[in-house]
């Protein structure tokens, strides 16, 4: 049986969220206000896609974002991310299972894999560059020395997503996504565990996509036990001390990262034994 374990809780016709609507017309403060108001609808609808083309029209006028709307930056190209890391493995799966089973790779369902991975990767590819693009050009230089809890926010953020397209790539351009994401996590864990307080929800959650880096990407369990244990440990004495809203989201973070650590610690025993 798999096991599992937690992680952090299409290319796109480049259509513009104001689709050239007369709404749209006015101030630079009423146009965000009117981006800003149609991403969260987007959001509560659940039409992702729609909510990527707001907030990138949002972030790409330029600006410091509140946390708000950073959260909604973060929610828009996790969802359509997601949906094709998730479509991703699927197809992987399918080609493997074949593969395993002596299947030639000129199999019309092999090559059906084939096809549908080679459009989820270019997908993959273009969202995260254009996300990666957005933080760079745009909202970490009004975050960086200026404000930690921003700047530890977005090198996370630039850590995932050089991650997951580590998970796609191979050879050195492979070696150079690992290379990325690993300068982006080590400088949100140095920002966070000097400025930051433990029980910090931001700081956790960096906690344990750090470790699973370290257990996915770089195959070093050790390395991630302790990045997970550390990360609850240091917290555990001050999370009651945190506000009702922020002790409920670091309480989960830190669950997830006592879960992983327990099913690492588990996995590693278990290979000892073997």
């Amino acid at each position: 049986m798999m096991n599992v374990y937690i992680t952090e809780l299409l290319f796109l016709p480049m259509q513009l969220c104001n689709t050239e609507d007369k709404t749209m017309a006015g101030s630079a403060d009423e146009k965000r206000q009117t981006l800003l108001q149609r991403t969260r609808v987007a959001e509560q609808a659940e039409r992702y896609e729609d909510m990527v083309k707001c907030v990138k029209e949002l972030v790409e006028m330029g600006g410091k974002l509140s946390p708000k709307e950073r959260n909604l930056l973060s929610v828009a190209y996790k969802n359509v991310v997601g949906s094709r890391r998730s479509a991703w493995r699927v197809v992987t799966a399918m080609d493997q299972k074949k593969a395993e089973q002596g299947v030639d790779m000129s199999d019309s369902g092999r090559q059906a894999a084939k096809w549908m991975r080679e459009k989820v990767v270019t997908d993959l590819k273009k969202l995260c560059g254009d996300v990666l693009t957005l933080i760079d050009k745009f909202v970490l230089p009004t975050a960086e020395n200026q404000e930690a809890e921003a700047e530890v926010f977005y090198n996370k953020m630039k850590g995932d997503y050089y991650r997951y397209l580590t998970e796609i790539s191979e050879g050195d351009e492979r070696e150079d996504m690992v290379t990325k994401a690993k300068e982006s996590y080590e400088k949100a864990y140095a920002k966070a565990t000097t400025e930051l307080a433990p029980p910090h929800h931001i700081r956790l959650g960096l906690a344990l996509n750090w470790s699973v880096f370290h257990y996915e990407i770089r195959k070093d369990p050790k390395e991630a036990c302790r990045v997970a244990n550390d990360a609850f440990n240091s917290a555990i004495s001050e999370v009651d001390q945190l506000k009702e809203e922020s002790y409920k989201d670091s309480t989960l973070i830190m669950q997830q990262l006592r879960d992983n650590h327990t099913l690492w610690t588990s996995e590693q025993e278990d290979q000892g034994k073997n």
